[in-house]
């Protein structure tokens, strides 16, 4: 069995002790992450901080040229990083799983290395010339879940590098594996220091967000953690940026197709299983179509094939670990006791690992744990409503604003309605489909800042006024 090792100025290092990552379909051991200390990560730190002097200085060319180099490196690498997050994570080789989470790896990077912020001029006349400039913040702590252990570590690190950060990375305990290995991957093309990573206990997590040698803090997580690293972070004035998850809404108008928007509702909401931030997790539907769409998308839930994600033929795997499988089941059967309508699934499988059916409960409100909460998991309660001009209210009536999205034949009704939602992003006859060029954060309780595009790079930068 592999001992995986943390990775500090560009070596890698063994830990006095390990722990084992199982894999969520069938229990086995995967590998074991390498158990940091306090200790290593302030020498990570101090390493990044070392290289962040020279990295600061390079040409902007040099950055731009480096990004591609890592997005080279991941796609000469896909299959076997492929192969690594089906292991550690769980979700599929095809459909929208681990071969896509890799080739968005090499997408996103190549996007992310053309994005400019160039010197932004605000006044050239006889009283003088003013400039913009923006500058790198320093090092970079990076905290990750495990649903996109390797996508997200991309999101985080490489605008970092792009803007002249430098950057030390924690994955999750659940699926740290593949993390190790991109940051490998990466320090084969960037300079020692530049990137660096350490695996462990949360109490490492913590240390970062208080760590006076960490310039920003990007966290992408739940609420309640999110609310611990800013707390932690204000000792330093750390700048932050924090994605802290959604409770997706989707409304259905009366003018829909059910058939149309079955596909486009279905993955919406169980994209990696319902283990996804900016996934459906309710849908409203009027009263008209009611029970045509809660036909259709049974229909297809009944059909999508549900196992071992190394096995060709599967779409969707387990949930990822035992609390949120635990969480999802106690979702289901609190809404089940309460007089909800299971439509398929709510039942877990004979056999060895995470496996939990795709889940639709009908007949259900707004008050439900189910409803109110995010559920994370292959779970979506679908809601009756009759007045349209209400169902907006009833929607932002929830902490949570990532995302949302409205479903209808007349795109402008649709997008008139839209505009209401109190949400980061809002998609009309589709949801989810993020791209790296367009800026992606949350409002209210999901979060502090935006990430992609010329606008996620910002977030990696201050500002520098130089007076001519």
């Amino acid at each position: 069995m592999e001992k995986y090792r943390i990775l500090i100025n560009g070596k890698s290092e063994d830990t006095a002790s390990h722990q084992d990552v199982r894999n969520p379909a069938t229990g086995e051991i995967v590998g074991q992450m390498p158990m940091a200390t306090n200790d290593d990560l302030d020498r990570a730190v101090a390493a990044a901080g070392e290289a962040f002097k020279s990295w600061s200085r390079t040409s902007d060319d040099e950055r731009k040229a480096a990004c591609h180099a890592i997005a080279a490196k991941i796609e000469e690498h896909s299959e076997e990083l492929a192969r690594l997050i089906t292991q550690e994570q769980g979700k599929p080789l095809n459909g929208l799983g681990s071969r896509f989470e890799a080739g968005g790896c090499v997408g996103w990077a190549h996007a992310t290395a053309e994005f400019n912020l160039p010197v932004e001029v605000i006044q050239d006349d006889d009283q003088g010339r003013v400039e913009i400039h923006r500058k790198p913040l320093g090092v970079v702590g990076s905290i990750t879940p495990w649903n996109w252990p390797m996508l997200i570590a991309v999101w985080h690190i490489v605008p970092a590098v792009r803007t002249g950060n430098t950057v030390v990375i924690k994955p999750s305990p659940y699926t740290p594996l593949s993390t190790i290995r991109l940051v490998e991957l990466m320090n084969e093309v960037l300079p020692a220091g530049v990137v660096n990573v350490v695996t462990g206990p949360d109490s490492i997590g913590a240390a970062m967000s208080a760590h006076p040698g960490i310039a920003k803090m990007v966290f992408t997580g739940s609420i309640a953690t999110g609310k611990k690293v800013m707390a932690s972070a204000s000792e330093t004035l750390k700048r932050l940026t924090l994605e802290l998850g959604g409770n997706d809404a989707g409304i259905v108008l009366p003018d829909a197709d059910p058939k149309e928007i079955a596909e486009g509702l279905f993955w919406g909401a169980f994209i990696n299983g319902g283990q996804t931030c900016g996934a459906m997790k309710r849908l409203y539907v009027h009263d008209s179509l009611y029970d045509e769409v809660c036909d259709v998308l049974k229909d297809l839930a009944e059909k999508m094939p549900m196992g071992n994600g190394l096995d060709e033929a599967n779409v969707l795997g387990p949930i990822q670990n035992e609390m949120q499988f635990n969480k999802v089941v106690n979702y289901v059967e609190g809404a089940r006791k309460a007089g909800a309508r299971i439509l398929t699934g709510g039942v877990k499988p004979e056999g060895p690992g995470y496996f939990y059916p795709i889940t639709l409960v009908a007949d259900i409100e707004d008050g439900s744990p189910l409803v109110d909460e995010e559920q994370f998991g292959p779970v979506l309660p679908i809601i009756r409503y009759s007045d349209v001009d209400a169902i907006v209210d009833v929607a932002n009536n929830n902490p949570h604003g990532l995302g949302g999205s409205v479903w209808s034949k007349d795109v402008q009704r649709a997008k008139d309605l839209a505009l209401q939602l109190e949400c980061g992003s809002v998609w009309i006859n589709k949801h989810g489909a993020i791209q790296p060029n367009a800026p992606f954060g949350g409002a209210k309780s999901s979060g502090i800042g935006v990430e992609f595009g010329e606008e996620g790079l910002k977030e990696y930068t201050h500002i520098q006024t130089v007076f001519c």
